[in-house]
């Protein structure tokens, strides 16, 4: 056992104010000569950045692989982080301070190391986090009830909740009569001001609860066997390498050792066995290379279970409470308002005081000391919200969850990829933020035209920092949109793509001429043109050309020569916007284009439906990116193609369809040769799916030319009319699908019309059929019409309708 004036363990919960307060008082009380911290010591080089003045948390130690930056690991940390004031506290006061947890070195060597055959089929103890994801109670006397009624509350939570390893604060809660830790956990040490046996206090509720695992789960902790690489085994380990080096600071003649850890490791540290016993377990431990650096981090991250294996729900109101030493309702409320009246919604001083009162009701009712986020969340959505939950959505993401995004010293250790973007990014002013951010970029302007390039060139390195959108404020081709929002992920890409140059503008290039090698198909390779023209790397198009006209060479499959068509057009079409040299590209599209008119009546033929649909969607793109380049000579050899696909009786429905519509918009058809060929294609000897599917081709997409088109009308309701029962039920889904593609005024318009169109055919019929006619009534007008026809003697009648001889 330790010296138990020497040692002094300290369990606390990561990421938690009340911890981290009393930690930071019961450090000033011990002042110890040596600080170990739960923590990598593969960090131990970059411990002393944590105090420089450009260090501003939410940050995060990243640990990675060096031969392979995916197998990485992060300690993220906040200010209100124990182990955060733990080791501030050590290099401010110029105290020793160590990571004393097993290096990564070991872990993700040991969690990449493959498992032995029997491991697979041997079942093994229940997995573990690295750390509980809370702390414990406040006070002995919180979990000092009868030890039969504390068993027995742990049994009934038994079946609701992880295993006391995973979760031991939800088990110690559950017996104290709380619903959940977290709110347990709030109550009983987030609040407190003083650090008064808190410590003492967690130390024995973790010691109760390991020996309650014991005795009652039936699964001690397991024993070391070389090749288990369980995560109980890898817990078990990582105490023996605490224990390690609690023993070599104590050879070294500490007198004051002050232990920091997770509260779940606290017993095992207390009680230690033979330095042998930790030797044996710690023997033949597979390693790999690692690295380490800072990187930022955000709240929002926080709640992700990483390194420390600890996750909190409200890093926004812990960093609050850290900062706030009384009045914690009135404090919270004001930001409230705040922050909804920058949101436009009503939130005056009355409503604070209002709610402030309202929280602290509710607290007294339920004999809290001071108000929990419970019953800020209550008040704020009575007095502010009137009830809805929406307004308290924001309030939840940008206070409770809290935007902050930390930064890192300029000295922290980067590759030079990372050195680069922070250079261009202070440059171009584009500062990296937590939150997401619209950007109008007008590539007329230097400045936003270098901030395009940047974000393309991210994107092609997989380093997603934004995603094109598109914008409504702005009209013309000079206009860009971008949402973006730095994620501590990135940092990890950067890291991988430091593998193809120092610079983001070489290592962009390098990648892009490397995915062209590798590229299957002309489709591949005109995206990454449009990529790499849209990032401004002109060595990279050189050799996309090269590539490009090769593939095109040889290419057999006219599908592919059409994919790759649009994205050229693209290019050629707005490419001097900016200012980018895409003549070579024109010769590749001619040739394109003119391998695609030879090839397409070919490839049009025999298609099955889905081969159809297929060259249906390639006709609009191409017949698009021709009208993109506005060369009149393409157009009408295109014309004269879709000609001949059309008049070919082989073409199926959809694709023919489709030609006539394309040449009917393009006036290469006239609209009563299109009625012809519309009558021809829904006449009897066509078959009716054929005739279904070449009435989809012609309407999909738009309605507005059946409205318009008499001719066009009469003759599809004079088909849907003959269509036999059978027949009508076999192409209704297809005449259906064909009509849900046009706009809902569309198709209200065509009800109206087929009503009035009905209606009026047979209100016409009724009159010539029914209508009775009077015939001395009609005499009696004779006489008026013969006089206006120069007749009035006619038939023996004067002027005055009088009798003559």
């Amino acid at each position: 056992m330790p010296d138990a004036s020497t040692i002094h363990i300290f369990g606390i919960r990561h990421h938690g104010p009340g911890s981290a307060r009393s930690l930071r008082q019961a450090l000033d009380e011990l002042q110890p000569d040596v600080v170990l911290v739960e923590g990598p010591p593969d960090a131990a080089h970059v411990l002393p950045l944590l105090t420089d003045a450009e260090m501003q948390p939410p940050v995060a130690l990243l640990i990675y692989a060096a031969e392979d930056p995916r197998r990485a690991v992060y300690y993220p940390f906040a200010v209100f982080s124990p182990e955060w004031q733990a080791i501030h506290y050590s290099l401010t006061n110029d105290i020793p301070v160590r990571f004393m947890d097993l290096p990564q070195t070991h872990q993700l060597a040991i969690r990449e190391a493959p498992k032995p055959p029997e491991a697979e089929e041997t079942p093994t103890a229940e997995p573990q986090p690295s750390e509980p994801r809370e702390a414990v109670p406040e006070e002995p006397a919180s979990t000092s009830a009868d030890e039969d009624e504390t068993q027995s509350a742990l049994a009934d939570a038994a079946d609701e909740l992880p295993s006391p390893r995973a979760d031991p604060l939800g088990w110690l809660a559950r017996a104290a009569g709380y619903a959940d830790g977290e709110r347990w956990w709030e109550h009983m040490v987030e609040h407190r001001r003083d650090g008064t046996d808190l410590f003492a206090a967690i130390l024995e509720a973790m010691t109760a609860l390991r020996e309650s695992v014991e005795k009652e789960g039936g699964a001690p902790l397991p024993q070391h066997n070389r090749g288990d690489f369980s995560e109980a085994t890898i817990e078990m380990q990582r105490e023996a390498w605490m224990r390690q080096t609690i023993r070599a600071a104590q050879s070294e003649g500490f007198q004051r050792i002050a232990v920091v850890c997770g509260a779940w490791h606290g017993p095992a540290l207390a009680q230690m066995p033979p330095a042998r016993d930790d030797t044996n377990v710690l023997k033949k431990m597979p390693k790999v290379k690692v690295e380490a650096t800072w990187i930022p981090w955000t709240y929002s991250r926080l709640s992700y279970q990483s390194g420390y294996g600890a996750g909190i729900e409200s890093p926004g109101w812990y960093d609050y409470l850290w900062n706030t030493n009384d009045s914690v309702a009135i404090g919270w409320m004001t930001r409230v308002a705040r922050l909804l009246r920058e949101q436009d919604l009503d939130a005056s001083a009355a409503h604070v005081i209002e709610a402030v009162r309202l929280t602290e009701a509710l607290s007294a009712i339920r004999d809290r000391p001071l108000p929990g986020l419970p019953e800020l969340n209550e008040a704020a959505r009575s007095v502010f919200c009137f009830g809805s939950d929406l307004p308290l959505q924001l309030i939840h993401e940008k206070l409770i969850i809290g935007e902050q995004l930390g930064q890192v010293p300029a000295a922290t250790p980067m590759v030079p990829l990372q050195q680069d973007l922070i250079r261009t990014q202070k440059r171009l002013r584009l500062v990296p933020e937590a939150s997401w951010r619209d950007l109008d970029l007008d590539l007329r302007k230097k400045n936003d035209l270098e901030r395009s390039y940047l974000l393309h060139r991210l994107r092609l390195l997989e380093v997603p920092w934004g995603e094109q959108t598109r914008g409504s404020r702005g009209k013309g081709t000079f206009h860009e949109y971008w949402r973006i929002q730095w994620q501590p992920e990135l940092a990890v890409a950067l890291i991988e793509a430091g593998i193809w140059g120092n610079t983001i503008a070489d290592a962009a290039t390098a990648y892009t001429r490397d995915a062209a090698k590798n590229a299957r198909d002309l489709p591949d390779l005109t995206k990454l043109v449009d990529h790499a023209l849209l990032a401004d790397l002109p060595d990279a198009v050189t050799y996309l050309m090269e590539r490009l006209q090769a593939e095109a060479a040889i290419a057999s499959d006219i599908t592919h020569l059409m994919g790759a068509l649009p994205p050229l057009a693209n290019v050629l079409r707005y490419g001097n916007v900016r200012k980018t040299d895409a003549s070579a590209v024109g010769q590749v599209v001619d040739g394109l284009v003119t391998r695609i008119f030879i090839g397409l009546p070919g490839a049009c033929s025999s298609l099955n439906d889905d081969a159809a649909k297929d060259m249906f969607n390639r006709l609009i793109d191409v017949n698009s990116a021709l009208a993109l380049l506005q060369n009149n000579e393409h157009i009408e050899e295109w014309q004269r193609v879709l000609l001949h696909i059309a008049d070919n009786d082989r073409i199926h429905g959809l694709v023919a369809g489709r030609c006539c519509r394309i040449l009917l918009d393009a006036h290469g058809l006239a609209s009563d040769e299109v009625a012809k060929r519309v009558s021809l294609a829904l006449s009897t000897a066509s078959a009716p799916t054929q005739a279904a599917a070449w009435v989809e081709g012609l309407l999909t997409g738009s309605g507005l030319l059946l409205l318009h088109d008499h001719t066009l009308w009469q003759i599809l309701d004079t088909w849907v009319d003959e269509l036999s029962t059978d027949h009508f039920i076999q192409i209704l889904p297809l005449i259906r699908r064909t009509f849900s593609s046009f706009s809902a005024p569309e198709r209200r318009q065509m009800g109206e019309r087929a009503r009035t169109y009905k209606t009026e055919s047979s209100t016409s019929a009724f009159v010539i059929e029914d209508t009775a006619f009077d015939v001395e009534r009609a005499n009696t007008v004779i006489p008026l019409v013969m006089q206006l026809l120069g007749h009035a003697q006619e038939n023996g009648h004067d002027q005055n309708g009088s009798k003559t001889d």
